[in-house]
């Protein structure tokens, strides 16, 4: 599988020099590098963002900035980025990745439970009035938790928006039978059914590395 990925990147665009350096500071400076989002993904969600066009995006789970960077960059002219990360041990990778990648202006980092940043923001958004809605929203955080930050995103996406889902395959683990009963396979399970039944979405699983679920609001 390593030849895979290895074949995939070096015949797509390279990366960005400031990802290449976030790449290299995850792996040293953290011990969870599999969770990076890689070359391959992040070309890949950068490419879809820009035919999407998004001026206002919203990311769930930073981890050291790879991804965020990526959306950043394709934002429109003016459009803006916020992203949310609970470990605040990262912040200082994050926000000089961000800086590296030039992207510093256009991105907002929110320390903090995601669940509570979606609170506030929701507030902001439906009861405020003094936030857009979202044009796409990228999910990459707590497995356990995705069915609860889809019902909190749901409604501050704009209709025609999109919700962008990372490690829905989970490794395959989702289609075993029996399936087994961890807390982080449950949430995803439970995730993937819940859009697939979602009469107000149309959606599709896309099989790039752990899986992406691409939701569009109807």
């Amino acid at each position: 599988m390593d030849d895979f990925y290895r074949y995939l990147a070096e015949h797509s665009t390279p990366q960005a020099e400031a990802l290449e350096w976030v790449e290299r500071q995850t792996h040293l400076r953290t011990n969870h590098a599999r969770m990076l989002t890689g070359p391959v993904q992040g070309r890949f969600i950068k490419m879809l963002a820009e035919a999407i066009a998004p001026a206002n995006i919203l990311e769930i789970g930073t981890f050291t900035g790879y991804s965020a960077i990526c959306l950043a960059m394709a934002l429109k002219e003016g459009g803006h980025l916020d992203t949310l990360e609970i470990n605040d041990e990262l912040e200082d990778l994050i926000l000089e990745g961000f800086s590296r990648a030039g992207v510093s202006e256009k991105v907002s980092l929110m320390i903090g439970d995601a669940k509570d940043s979606l609170s506030a923001l929701r507030r902001e958004i439906l009861e405020d009035g003094t936030r857009p809605h979202y044009d796409l929203v990228y999910i990459d955080a707590n497995k356990r938790e995705y069915p609860e930050y889809y019902r909190l995103v749901f409604d501050i996406v704009r209709k025609g928006g999109y919700i962008l889902a990372d490690n829905v395959l989970w490794d395959g683990k989702v289609w075993q039978n029996p399936m087994p009963q961890d807390r982080q396979t449950l949430g995803i399970a439970e995730f993937n059914d819940t859009v697939a039944h979602d009469p107000r979405v149309e959606s599709v699983i896309i099989p790039v590395r752990d899986g992406l679920n691409l939701i569009r609001k109807l």
